[in-house]
């Protein structure tokens, strides 16, 4: 459902700027897209987009935050410099994360009756077994080992710095999602044989790159990856 929401939103985003140039061309208004500031929407869309589709997650709120000051910042006459804003807004974030983390978590399904949830990884190489719904890394790196047959999914969160997540010892019966951005980023990604790999990405000076093959069967369990990438990038290994 979500995953069709951002297909809506990034159709009416284009439509809109359509209308708007066959309108100046119509000589019917004025429209002008490179205004002043016009370079944060690639920051601000992109982060939007990925709130809706898989929830308030650090690297894209962060992401939203950012570009909304920076947008602020050629509209609004500041008696101060508003990108020292940044590192403050960031750092409230994270605060009230930790306050109401229960708030921001997304819980996810691994079977009709069952729900397992946990707290956020930490720098390391930590175990995975009680799958949970969110790692981050910012300005850190953060090494994650899966080896629980229950896995189902996650999201992964990395601002300035780097995420490894391995799965290469599962033995998977079932279809995973993964939630992935990277922000000025990498993110490593390492499945175990014999899946395939579904990617739905949003690039922004950034990409992902599956290196590994993938089975031909049609019936075998598939990763599906909704991944964002502005300036950084995502390795499926």
């Amino acid at each position: 459902m979500r995953n069709k929401l951002t297909n809506v939103l990034w159709g009416l985003f284009f439509i809109a700027i359509g209308i708007g140039f066959a309108g100046d061309v119509l000589r019917l208004w004025d429209f002008e897209l490179f205004f002043d500031g016009w370079w944060t929407l690639l920051i601000i869309i992109p982060c939007f987009i990925s709130m809706i589709q898989s929830g308030f997650g650090v690297g894209s709120t962060m992401g939203f935050i950012i570009g909304v000051l920076l947008l602020m910042s050629y509209w609004v006459d500041f008696n101060f410099n508003v990108m020292k804003l940044i590192v403050p807004a960031i750092l409230i974030f994270i605060g009230l994360r930790i306050l109401f983390q229960s708030a921001f978590r997304k819980t996810i399904r691994y079977d009709d009756n069952v729900y397992r949830e946990s707290g956020e990884g930490t720098s390391g190489y930590s175990s995975a077994s009680n799958n949970p719904s969110e790692y981050s890394a910012i300005f850190s790196s953060n090494k994650i080992h899966v080896d629980d047959n229950f896995f189902r999914g996650t999201n992964l969160n990395a601002v300035f710095g780097a995420i490894v997540l391995d799965l290469r010892d599962l033995q998977p019966q079932h279809d995973i999602e993964i939630n992935a951005t990277a922000i000025f980023a990498g993110i490593d990604i390492f499945v175990p044989k014999g899946v395939r790999i579904k990617v739905n990405n949003v690039p922004i000076f950034g990409g992902v790159d599956v290196k590994t093959e993938q089975t031909a069967d049609v019936n075998a369990p598939t990763i599906y990856l909704n991944s964002t990438c502005m300036f950084g990038g995502i390795d499926i290994k």
